[in-house]
């Protein structure tokens, strides 16, 4: 799968969640906020896409997806930037609704 379309995907995962995905420049390297009670996920638009994934994933993470269809070929995704940021997976493989 591209980049590109993993992006949109994982950004959409996250609006499921209740997170705004901003792309703004600057010296940081991406992460999430609460700006005035808003979930807001912060990626870098200098970084390259890749970077970008990064960011989304370890907040993905972070969040409980049970409940959320996540269709089989962006958990793989998913899981393997999981795997490169050694971060666990908040994505069960039974029972969960995702499969």
């Amino acid at each position: 799968m591209k980049a590109e379309k993993l992006f949109l995907e994982l950004e959409q995962l996250l609006e499921q969640n209740g997170y705004t995905t901003r792309k703004e420049r600057g010296r940081f390297a991406g992460s999430d906020c609460l700006v005035e009670g808003d979930k807001l996920v912060l990626v870098n638009k200098n970084k390259p896409v890749e970077s970008q994934l990064k960011t989304l994933a370890t907040v993905l993470a972070q969040i409980p997806l049970e409940g959320f269809f996540v269709k089989p070929v962006i958990r793989k995704e998913l899981q393997k930037l999981w795997d490169q940021l050694q971060l666990h997976s908040t994505i069960q493989e039974k029972g969960s609704g995702l499969e």
